[in-house]
């Protein structure tokens, strides 16, 4: 089953308000046990922008969905053309301080679990485990004849024999991965096929109008069962895979704090939205409950150095 695609969402007039009050967040965190549940606006100090807040992407840019990818060569080769470009980008992404906060909780075993709608790998270059990408990596590709994966760094490698000088500007970065390129910039950019059995490559990822794989969806429906509380970082919620485990975790009577500058659509199920910038209010937070968050993170970087999952909509 394909979902729809919710590109966009506006607050009721009755929505409740945000706070700035940040030390009940610090509370729950403190009694551990806590999930968290991130999207890209955890990622905006990292220079990705997001979706839907201020000068979001899908203010110029809408996301390629399954079924124009599957159904369009020419689809395809745009798609490519501004990934390839994109995922340069990416590579020089490095976390931030709510990156490095959310590590530092879960070190301190304050967590029961993390889940990222995000495509930039930059919690777990940040240091987090186990970190579950809701919506797949984009550091991996899958054939959709075959099945077989392959790492993209090798797939990065063999569009740029294929397409030497390939080097538009492009006007932004989206937080798929993808760039904002003209077609005339795109031109007669050479799509690769799969080296096994020469099918068509996508990015092991879930793309606006595809299911999260049922399975992903039990586990971390699971992970909510399992903890006392869930915490939303710089999620809008607008699409239903990030607002179930919101709902879920309402019904099962645990509190659901969202810090999130803009109203969310999973507002009216929380006990409040701190409508802050994340990475500052995380640090108080984690000063309150006296965990140190590391200044910087030396090693792995996103995209091409990290792990990640295309945020379908955060």
């Amino acid at each position: 089953m394909r979902m729809r695609p919710t590109l966009a969402w506006s607050p009721p007039e009755d929505l409740p308000p945000g706070t700035t009050n940040w030390e009940p967040v610090a509370d729950a965190l403190g009694a551990g046990g806590v999930l968290v549940l991130s999207g890209a606006g955890l990622s905006t100090e990292s220079g990705i922008p997001d979706y839907r807040g201020e000068g979001g992407s899908l203010s110029r840019h809408t996301p390629m969905t399954y079924q124009e990818f599957t159904a369009s060569a020419p689809a395809r080769r745009r798609y490519w053309a501004r990934s390839h470009l994109g995922w340069r980008t990416f590579g020089r992404a490095r976390p931030n301080a709510g990156h490095r906060a959310v590590a530092a909780f879960g070190r301190h075993g304050l967590l029961s679990g993390v889940i990222t709608q995000n495509v930039d790998g930059l919690h777990q270059a940040a240091g987090s485990e186990d970190v579950v990408e809701l919506h797949g990596s984009l550091d991996r590709v899958v054939c959709l004849s075959c099945g077989a994966f392959s790492p993209r760094r090798e797939l990065a490698r063999r569009l740029e024999e294929a397409n030497a000088g390939f080097a538009p500007v492009a006007a932004g970065i989206n937080p798929d991965g993808d760039a904002d390129l003209t077609d005339d910039q795109v031109g007669d950019f050479r799509v690769v096929p799969c080296a096994a059995c020469g099918g068509v490559l996508k990015p092991d990822v879930v793309f606006f109008g595809e299911s999260v794989p049922p399975g992903r969806v039990e586990h971390c429906r699971a992970l909510v069962r399992r903890s006392t509380a869930l915490l939303v970082l710089g999620s809008s919620l607008t699409v239903m895979s990030g607002l179930r485990f919101v709902r879920q975790a309402a019904q099962e009577a645990k509190p659901v704090w969202i810090v999130n500058l803009s109203p969310t659509r999973g507002d009216v199920h929380a006990v409040a939205r701190v409508g802050l910038p994340l990475g500052a209010t995380l640090t108080a937070v984690a000063e309150r409950v006296g965990v140190e968050v590391e200044v910087g993170v030396s090693g792995a970087s996103a995209g091409a150095g990290g792990r990640g999952g295309v945020d379908a909509g955060s």
